[in-house]
């Protein structure tokens, strides 16, 4: 039995991955805001710091896989603080912080959840994502503000590639520690957390057009991620390091079939 800690344990593609877990015999502690092992608000510092104490508390110095699902949508009336503080900085402190006992941990390995978006929404800010990279969250919040009601929309994305940044350009530091990092971009999953997002006109609009473009011609389930999640934290990925695996139905594919591969180009 191998103990993991899985964030947004509570709802969609994080309890999904939860239960898939414990189905395979296996310890998970659940991080979210409400019904599961470790309440917590991992929007802050300070949040983030009390789940990884809890965290620690609970175990015996070891945990064998970490995977940060938690995460918020953008709508209009989202605060883009709100949204940037979870789906990057919230999922990189919680790894940041349980990195010494996954270090301890049998096979271990750490799964970050980005998003299709970053490959189809058009002309998010990238500046933002190199913000979030940067570690600098102040100027991440201040570019984001820069597009009034559309701050969390335009958010979205670039905190999203700012996690498949991290889980690509880190992967090598955390592999030298033994410790497998990767990603999962989800397309449009039906879950609690996208439902939320029909609610909003503009968004809801724009999650209908999306609807009608994949090839597979449907939502993505939760157990559907979660497939690829825990096959990322299970013993049978243990050469996959800094990869972002899309699960979206195909239309990344679809839309950017040919983007990548590409050659390496350098100065001779």
């Amino acid at each position: 039995m191998k103990t993991y800690v899985v964030t947004g344990a509570a709802s969609g593609i994080g309890a999904a991955t939860k239960a898939r877990l414990e189905s395979d015999g296996h310890r998970v502690i659940g991080v979210d805001l409400h019904s599961t092992d470790v309440t917590a608000d991992l929007s802050t510092a300070a949040g983030c710091a009390a789940a990884v104490a809890k965290v620690t508390e609970m175990v015996e110095g070891k945990i064998d896989g970490f995977a940060a699902v938690a995460g918020v949508a953008p709508s209009v009336d989202m605060p883009s603080r709100l949204l940037i503080g979870v789906n990057y900085f919230g999922a990189v402190r919680l790894l940041e912080g349980l990195r010494p006992l996954l270090a301890e941990g049998e096979n271990p390995s750490a799964v970050l959840i980005s998003s299709n978006s970053t490959t189809y929404q058009p002309n998010w800010p990238t500046e933002l994502a190199e913000a979030c990279l940067d570690g600098d969250e102040e100027s991440a919040n201040t570019i984001a503000e820069r597009f009034g009601d559309q701050a969390s929309i335009q958010a979205y994305p670039a905190t999203k590639a700012a996690i498949a940044y991290y889980a690509r350009t880190r992967s090598a530091e955390y592999i030298r520690q033994g410790i497998r990092l990767n990603a999962v971009a989800p397309g449009y999953t039906d879950t609690p957390m996208t439902r939320s997002g029909l609610e909003d006109p503009v968004v809801a609009e724009a999650i209908e057009q999306f609807l009608s473009r994949i090839p597979a011609g449907r939502a993505g389930r939760p157990d559907e991620v979660a497939s690829v999640v825990t096959y990322l934290l299970g013993p049978e990925s243990t050469y996959v390091v800094g990869s972002v695996f899309f699960v979206d139905g195909g239309i990344d594919a679809a839309l950017r079939g040919k983007d990548w591969p590409k050659p390496l180009e350098f100065d001779v």
